[in-house]
Parts: structure tokens; sequence; C-alpha cells
């Protein structure tokens, strides 16, 4: 188990040649090349019998003989798969570009694994925990977390909809597909937060049973969250023929985004020697800054709030604790995209 601690410690997306990072985003003949298919046979011998994947791991490391041993030794190991940090569903999109490019049937088995590993993994309401099988605490809930559900379904939606690369599915998953992105999407409007009985946004996280906005780590309280909502809603806006529910929930949401925009304000990276990293993230005043959302917003009125390790609500960023400032992005301009080109765009249709 050591060597599976230290290999969960890297980095997702470190700065080799060829990063997992940039393996997953290069040009399509690419796929067919000896160097996609190590990492591709990575990413088969990471994977769990369970169809699943553990989180933070680098799959384009180059992998000892030894190492390779001990991952086949942990395949039978399940706990700690897991959709966070783009686990699982990230994986699947690679193999499915791997098995375009080459045939290997290798790469398609484990693909159907993978997808059947998600549809398992579904709640009966639609939504999907961060890990499976069920982690006890948090990890329970329904996850919206660095766009863990989003994620899902967007996999899922390519695969009912038979779009490339994913064309080698069969119809019957194609149809599980299907049903799975259509619950999911019930669960994504009956877990939108409602404030004086308007819509609002989503929490990062929604308790399974009752749908309400839930508590995860200390610093990740109950809250209106502008990152992983603008996931969503950019998720809203490819429904093909939208029905007036889900019409009536992304204008809601952008609503809620116009208004609680934070303006003439502006988030810099400074040099600072007090401490280890040598840095530090401020925000500062700039009458040409913003649109800026926090990542974490007080549900009653919408602004920002900034929690550290302590789990007290804070006003400011700078007065949390460090390694959370740089750690963590609490404040972005995370839906500045959303309102000036993608929701537009939409509305002109609709």
């Amino acid at each position: 188990m050591a060597f599976l601690a230290g290999m969960l410690q890297q980095s997702v997306a470190q700065e080799g040649e060829n990063s997992w990072e940039k393996a997953q985003h290069q040009d399509g003949e690419w796929y067919a090349s000896a160097e996609a298919q190590r990492i591709a046979d990575n990413v088969l011998l990471y994977q769990h019998d369970n169809g699943g994947w553990y989180k933070n791991i680098d799959m384009a490391d180059k992998l000892t003989s030894a190492e390779k041993d001990s991952l086949r030794s942990l395949k039978s190991k399940s706990v700690g798969t897991t959709i966070d940090n783009g686990a699982t569903h990230t994986q699947l999109r690679y193999l499915a570009k791997v098995y375009e490019a080459t045939g290997r049937k290798e790469y398609k088995e484990a693909f159907l694994e993978g997808i059947d590993y998600l549809l398992k993994a579904q709640y009966d309401n639609g939504g999907w925990p961060q890990f499976y099988p069920i982690r006890e605490g948090y990890y329970e809930h329904i996850t919206y977390n660095d766009g863990a559900m989003i994620g899902v379904m967007e996999l899922l939606r390519n695969i009912s909809k038979n779009n490339k690369p994913y064309n080698f599915v069969n119809a019957g998953r194609r149809k599980k597909a299907k049903e799975a992105i259509e619950k999911g999407l019930e669960v994504i409007l009956a877990t939108q937060v409602k404030v004086d009985g308007k819509l609002t946004i989503w929490c990062a996280q929604h308790d399974k049973d009752d749908y309400s906005p839930a508590k995860a780590r200390a610093y990740e309280l109950p809250s209106l969250s502008g990152k992983e909502s603008t996931g969503i809603v950019e998720y809203l806006l490819k429904i093909e023929n939208p029905s007036e529910e889900v019409k009536r929930s992304i204008r809601s949401a952008v609503k809620w985004f116009e208004a609680h925009k934070v303006m003439g304000e502006k988030v810099v990276w400074v040099k600072d020697t007090s401490y280890v990293e040598g840095y530090d993230r401020v925000v500062i005043k700039d009458d040409a800054g913003g649109p800026l959302w926090g990542r974490f917003n007080d549900i009653k009125t919408g602004t920002p709030i900034f929690v550290g390790r302590d789990g007290i609500i804070k006003q400011h960023l700078a007065d949390i604790e460090q390694e959370r400032r740089v750690g963590y992005n609490y404040i972005d301009n995370y839906a500045e995209d959303l309102l000036k080109r993608e929701y537009p765009e939409w509305e002109k249709k609709y």
C-alpha cells in the first residue's frame, strides 16, 4: 500500500513532456501512437475490478515492473474508486480515443466496464455520490463539487447520442445512458436552491435524501456555489428542445449570477517571501476588475464567504489562512463566459 499511497500524492497534471493532462488533449492521430498506447496500458493497470479508478494519479508516469505488479495486486480493492477530481470519467474518455484510433479490444472492454460502474453508482433519484462503493460521510452526498456529476453526465450524454468516439457502445448501454441522464436532470432541477420562493443556483453537494445544501470538508459549508453552478448551467444549455422547467432553471440561475457578480475587484498573485511557497493570492481594488463570483456564497444574501480549516465564515479572502488562500480558489470569474457568450447564444434560440 505504501507504493499506492505515493502514487496518489502525485499531481494529475505534471509538467512532463507526456503528462496525463497533455495526453488528453492531442490531435486525433496521436492516439494511435506507441506513447498513447503506453499510457492507455497504464490506465488499464490502474482500473479496479469494479470498473472505477482512484483519483489524483498521473496516468502517464512510466512504471517499473515492480510498480505494475503492485497495481495488479490492488485491482480487487474497490474502496476509493470515485468520480471526484475527474476520476473515472476522464480515464474513460481517454480509452475511447485510443480505442477509436487502434481498435484494440482491451481498451473497449475496459471502457464498457467503466460505463457499467458509472451506471451502477447512480442513486435511484438520479444523483451520483462522490465515491462508489459508498463511502460513509459527506462522500455520500449528491456531488457537483469539482464537476463530478456533470462530468459523468456529459460523458453519458455523448454515449446516448452515439457521438464519436463513443459510437462503438452497444444499443443496450446507450439506452441505459439515456435513462441515467434523464434521471440526473430530474435531480439537478430538484436540487436548485430556492430562497424566498425564488430559484437561485446550487450547492457543491446536496443531501441524497432531502436534497438540502450539505456540508463537506470544514471549509466547504452549505452555500451557493459559483463554480459548480456555472458547470451545471453550461450542461443545461446543451439540452436539445429544453422543457419549460429547464428554461426556467437556466434563466433563474443566470439572473442570480447577474445580481451577485462582484465588480471593482481583482484577484492577483503576489510574491511574499514570508511564506514557504514564496507567494500569496490576494484580492485588490481595481476599477476595471470583475466580474467575480464566490466559490461559496451565503445562501440568503448571495455574498461570497471565505472559510478556512477552522470552519468559521470570514468576509474577506485575507481573513483566512494563507495555505487555503493559495490552495483553493475561493473567488474567480467563474460565470463570465456564461453570461457574455454562452447564455446569450442560447437565448437567441429560445
